[in-house]
């Protein structure tokens, strides 16, 4: 039987969008790699060289990192939630009343900037 002709997914994207993400989190890829029970080589690999993770790997990157699958799969959509925002709702949920108090300021400021221009 003949292979389909289909064009492979290029995860180049993706692995870019988990490595950034992973920074972000302020993990090292040492630290990632050793509590994900993988190997550094196979992490560098997937992040920098686009090679196709196994689905059960690739979903706990997504997970781990707040990584939204719909910006890498339908990039021509605008995700509900993109991975900024998912990063931002995880830090919003550990943060005090009084450093969501400072944060709302500072976001209206940041509106109020944005207006003007």
């Amino acid at each position: 039987m003949a292979k389909r002709p289909v064009p492979k997914f290029d995860f180049k994207p993706a692995g870019q969008a988990i490595k950034e993400a992973r920074k972000a989190h302020g993990d090292s890829r040492k630290k990632a790699s050793d509590e994900m029970f993988l190997s550094p080589r196979y992490l560098v690999n997937v992040e920098n060289k686009g090679q196709h993770p196994s689905l059960q790997v690739f979903y706990e990157l997504v997970t781990r990192y707040g990584v939204s699958v719909d910006q890498l799969f339908f990039p021509e959509q605008s995700a509900e939630k993109g991975t900024q925002r998912r990063q931002l709702d995880a830090l919003l949920d550990n943060m005090s009343e009084q450093g969501l108090r400072i944060l709302i300021a500072a976001a209206k400021e940041i509106l109020e900037v944005e207006k003007e221009n």
